[in-house]
């Protein structure tokens, strides 16, 4: 079995921000049944240290970009991991990225280079008793892991590295001044290289020097190499074409399994729908009416288009719809949307609650995902699983999994959702009220159900486009 190592800042079970920890969680499940054993390498966070307990030293760093520090290697939960044990960079209150406040820790540059250094020194055989054959880096914070790994090995004695961006609009910036407090090579600080605008840039390091570069669906690949969408990245992708592409996300089945969620009891959709409804009403004390029940499960920012959906509420509101939001994120739109729970029909809770996450998307009619840009998008997955029809702007993985009901797909029976373009409040509004109108049409609706319930949403697909990646770019055996 040939073995790949993972670099990433967050993944579940253990830390979680967003869809990076998904898909970090269960790449190496769905990688094992291809062939491929991988481990994981993770920040040691307060929450990870203490799952990591008291695991097996791999080995030291005397200097760990400001203090000493060492590589664990542990089993928990299902995962081989190996934690960067650096307390200077990662025993702190607050989140992985910004500290209670909600402000980027002023020292995220260091403390993501060591994850990436110590990806590297794992890659070049400081763990003698196993060593990968590719070097998975995950978004801006392991960016420089190839950087690191070009350095401490050459091509053909090293592993091969790959790059995924989960979202393209975090480069991970630094300021020109820390090129030697990073380890950097003065001779990458070009536009060649990872200079941008005169600073380091962390993603832009990981696209020049990896193997090969993949995001998260093809739609957003293409995306990603316009102006539009590729946040000033555009031209270097375009310039790597040769050696980047599209994977489509999966989710875990097993755990977003309406017949076996421990959140709902008993489910079987279409039919489970209407008890799971009726509950998630009583629980946020909504009254009956003849409209569907629209659910959001989402991070609150102007990406996600949730300032567009405040706007476009009425249209559903208006037409006996209701809404139910769980989130957290933009203080601003956090106030705007508790106000907006006023109306008796709309109910919306600040935070993020996995088990209620499952409610929702089990008891919701309907998922809205009004992103102005997404890369792949995994709620409308799970939502297809449970019979919950996704509303989507036509963008990104959006765009690549949710089959629209225009007229000609709702008469060949194929449709899943509705998709709309351009992104703005009218079309979204618009949406809004076509949903309603399905919701009435109840042969089409029960269709669209069904029709969801059979995509194939699980890692399988992607699994083996990863492998098939893994084998072009690691070394001969």
């Amino acid at each position: 079995m040939r073995r790949a190592l993972s670099v990433a800042s967050e993944c579940v079970p253990l830390v979680k921000t967003g869809g990076l920890a998904d898909v970090a969680g269960a790449l190496p499940g769905a990688l094992a049944v291809q062939g491929w054993e991988m481990r994981t390498i993770l920040p040691g966070y307060p929450a990870v240290m203490a799952a990591a307990g008291r695991g097996r030293v791999a080995f030291e760093e005397d200097d760990l970009f400001g203090g000493p520090g060492r590589v664990l290697t542990a089993k928990l939960k299902g995962l081989r991991i190996f934690v960067v044990d650096a307390p200077h960079l990662y025993d702190r209150d607050g989140g992985p990225y910004v500290d209670a406040g909600g402000y980027d820790w002023a020292d995220n540059a260091e403390r993501f280079a060591a994850l990436g250094w110590a990806a590297a020194r794992i890659g070049a055989g400081a763990v003698g008793d196993w060593a990968p054959d590719v070097l998975h880096a995950h978004d801006w914070q392991a960016g420089l892991a190839p950087v690191y790994m070009g350095m401490m090995a050459e091509a053909g004695s090293r592993p091969g590295t790959v790059l995924t961006i989960h979202n393209i609009a975090f480069h991970g910036l630094a300021p020109a001044a820390k090129l030697d407090a990073l380890r950097l090579p003065r001779s990458g600080f070009t536009e060649a290289g990872f200079e941008f605008w005169g600073q380091i840039g962390a993603l832009k390091a990981g696209i020049v020097w990896a193997d090969r570069v993949t995001t998260v669906s093809p739609t957003y690949a293409a995306e990603l190499m316009t102006p539009e969408y590729g946040w000033g990245l555009d031209g270097v992708l375009r310039a790597r074409d040769d050696a980047f592409s599209g994977i489509l996300n999966g989710i875990d089945t097993e755990v977003w399994d309406p017949s076996r969620d421990p959140e709902i009891a008993t489910y079987k959709a279409p039919s489970g729908k209407k008890r799971a409804k009726a509950m998630l009403r009583k629980e946020f004390d909504l009254p009956e009416t003849d409209g569907p029940l629209a659910v959001v499960v989402s991070r609150l920012s102007q990406q996600k288009g949730l300032d567009l959906l405040l706007e476009a509420l009425p249209a559903l509101i208006d037409r006996g719809g209701q809404l139910v939001l769980l989130g957290t994120g933009d203080r601003k739109l956090e106030t705007d949307w508790l106000m907006a729970a006023a109306h008796p029909n709309v109910a919306v809770t600040i935070g993020y609650d996995e088990a209620l996450a499952h409610r929702l998307i089990a008891g919701g009619d309907a998922i809205v995902v009004p992103s102005r840009f997404e890369p792949c998008g995994l709620t409308q997955l799970y939502a297809l699983r449970y019979g919950t029809i996704p509303v989507v702007a036509l963008t990104g993985g959006l765009a690549d999994t949710v089959i629209h009901a225009s007229p000609m797909a709702l008469r060949a029976g194929v449709a899943t959702g509705l998709q709309f373009h351009p992104v703005g409040t009218h079309t979204l509004a618009a949406a809004l009220m076509r949903l309603v109108s399905l919701y009435r049409d109840r042969t089409s609706w029960t269709r669209m159900q069904r029709n969801g319930m059979r995509q194939e949403v699980s890692w399988e697909a992607a699994a083996v486009e990863y492998a098939a990646l893994y084998d072009r770019v690691a070394p001969a055996p």
